[in-house]
């Protein structure tokens, strides 16, 4: 039984005073795979020395959509320099967020574009960050899909509507954190409208906690509680949610054992 944490952002500083030991926590859970999204110019050396240090570690590369202002474009530059000359398995963390600030919408929306092209470019699947924003998502998607085009829509919240058109793209998963053990969220009475096999897990750490440790710092080792209550809304083993969604992850992501 293994379980793969396809999100995680285990170089930030919220670790620092703890990471060994955190690590080694969430491997004795069965994790064997964690996966790095990037955030900007300024988290790059930090998430590469921890996949250089680490086997069970890998990266992805893009620019959060958090961190795009009006210089962007001098942002992924770089970010995409580091991409091509480096060893990522995804182009991310990418997409749109409007809950904080709608002043760089057109940026965040033209940012996702150009890296959504790399990720067609370079055979690799994006990981999208979606927040207040579905409707401005898919319009990028829309103007950009093709066969090549392949991912994730990390910490999916959202109705069946839009896992509905999520799935109609073809190629593309929901990754399930600490959101789906809240309970008033609702998100398992719309992912059980759904098959297992379009799911990955992730934590989001160290964001999102699943219950019962909501409000705290989330870790790697919880995404063992985002396992269960899925197996619990699927009427399923724990031990088949493992196997589906860490096979779905490794197709998605071309992770080796």
């Amino acid at each position: 039984m293994i379980l793969i944490d396809t999100h995680t952002h285990l170089f930030v500083d919220a670790f620092d005073d703890d990471r060994t030991e955190m690590l080694e926590r969430a491997r004795q859970e069965g994790v064997s795979h964690f996966l790095l999204p990037n955030i900007d110019l300024g988290s790059i050396e930090r998430l590469k020395t921890m996949v250089a240090s680490e086997n069970d570690c890998f990266g992805m590369m893009g620019l959060h959509p958090c961190s795009v202002t009006a210089d962007y474009k001098e942002s992924l530059k770089a970010i995409r320099k580091e991409l091509i000359e480096g060893n990522y398995l995804a182009v991310g963390e990418i997409g749109i967020d409007l809950y904080w600030d709608k002043t760089f919408l057109a940026e965040q929306k033209e940012a996702m574009k150009i890296q959504c092209e790399w990720a067609k470019e370079l055979k690799l699947p994006i990981v999208i960050h979606a927040r207040d924003s579905f409707a401005e998502i898919f319009e990028v998607i829309d103007s950009v899909n093709d066969d090549n085009l392949t991912g994730v829509f990390h910490c999916f919240t959202g109705g069946a509507q839009e896992a509905q058109k999520i799935l109609s793209y073809g190629g593309f998963k929901m990754g399930l954190g600490g959101v789906l053990t809240f309970k008033k969220s609702g998100l398992d009475q719309v992912v059980k409208q759904f098959d297992l096999e379009n799911f990955v897990l992730e934590t989001d750490s160290p964001y999102l906690a699943p219950t019962p440790y909501r409000g705290k710092r989330n870790e790697s080792a919880y995404v063992k509680l985002v396992a269960q209550k899925l197996a619990d809304t699927f009427e399923v083993t724990f031990d088949e949610v493992a196997r589906t969604t860490s096979a779905s992850a490794k197709e998605l992501f071309k992770l080796g054992d």
